[in-house]
């Protein structure tokens, strides 16, 4: 346990900062799941109109320091890559 007042507060702002991490990581792993489901199952259309909503998922993830920038543009890459190979 942190003895100073300075660990006592790094504490609890690392507390904060890692539950607002997890919120962000999962929300890009749920739009993950929801566009490779819809790549998958051939369904270009949806999967075309939710292809914003997935790299806002990631750029923000990306912006907070949740995930490195270069993941963020790999995962980006390959997501519509997969998306095109459909047709």
């Amino acid at each position: 346990m942190p003895i100073t007042s300075s660990a006592k507060k790094a504490l609890r702002a690392s507390a904060r900062k890692r539950i607002f991490n997890i919120r962000r990581e999962n929300a890009v792993t749920q739009a993950e799941k929801t566009f490779k489901k819809l790549v998958s199952e051939k369904k270009v259309k949806e999967a075309k109109a939710f292809v914003s909503t997935l790299q806002k998922a990631i750029d923000k993830a990306s912006k907070g320091g949740t995930i490195k920038a270069n993941t963020a543009s790999r995962k980006k890459s390959r997501l519509v890559a997969s998306l095109k190979k459909l047709g």
